[in-house]
């Protein structure tokens, strides 16, 4: 087996040696950053505990730039021949993740302003998506994802239609009123949000017979129209795990091999 062969079955969990050590380190990695940025959070943590924290930070990213830099430069060696290839991949979700995770660790030397720098280490956060690459139940759940985006897509459309009919109707039903509540159509929206949602936090609500009876519906409309992606990714996951069990799945196409 070549060196490059290698490296890629051990970056991408595949059955050679090393593999399995690489992605404990490279998940219990990626989950002490997160626990990391939470607990930072607290100022005694900061204060005592700042340098070290700083010092993890520093190599974790560097860490982690290693791995951005090894995949780029193991797929240049696949040599893959279509246009435009490498600048495909760089841009892929899961590479873009990666880049949004290190450019903290260059931009001191930019010369960007510190503040900026200790905002975007937040970004560090988003390591929790490199998990992805890692767990099998993830990467399910991003196979369905893209497999119905465009099904999902228009139910979320459907839904923030829904809401602006909604607010709208109950901004002409309330705003004699209620005109400081209901003063306009986009501060009639957050009813619409925390009505749709069933939060019903009470700070805004309807008092004219007519503003009742519209958010009444809509409470009730808004439980319909959330079922609607819930039933789409049900789906989903069913067709998926039944494509599972007939056979695997071709990497190229996506469609299954019947065993």
């Amino acid at each position: 087996m070549s060196a490059a062969r290698a490296a890629y079955g051990i970056l991408e969990g595949g059955q050679v040696r090393g593999a399995t050590a690489f992605q404990v380190f490279i998940t219990s990695l990626i989950l002490l950053n997160v626990i990391f940025v939470i607990v930072e959070s607290e100022d005694w943590v900061r204060a005592e505990y700042g340098t070290y924290l700083g010092w993890f930070e520093t190599v974790s990213l560097c860490v982690f730039a290693g791995e951005y830099a090894l995949r780029l430069a193991l797929y240049r060696m696949r040599g893959d021949a279509r246009r435009f290839a490498l600048a495909r991949f760089t841009v892929s979700p899961m590479m873009l993740v990666d880049l949004a995770v290190i450019v903290p660790l260059f931009l001191p030397f930019l010369g960007v302003d510190t503040r900026v720098v200790r905002i975007l280490r937040l970004l560090r956060l988003l390591t929790i998506f490199k998990l992805a690459r890692m767990n099998d139940s993830i990467a399910e759940f991003s196979s369905v994802i893209r497999a119905r985006a465009s099904d999902l897509a228009f139910a979320f459309l459907v839904l923030i239609l829904a809401m602006v009919l909604a607010s709208t109707l109950m901004y002409y039903a309330e705003r004699d009123a209620q005109p400081e509540v209901f003063s306009s159509i986009p501060a009639s929206m957050w009813w619409g949000v925390v009505t749709f949602t069933t939060i019903g936090y009470g700070d805004t609500i309807p008092i004219t017979p007519l503003g009742r009876a519209i958010g009444a519906g809509v409470a009730l409309l808004g439980i319909a129209v959330y079922a609607i992606p819930t039933g789409i990714m049900a789906t989903a996951f069913n067709e998926y795990r039944k494509r599972g069990r007939g056979g695997d799945t071709c990497p190229h196409c996506g469609k299954s091999i019947e065993r």
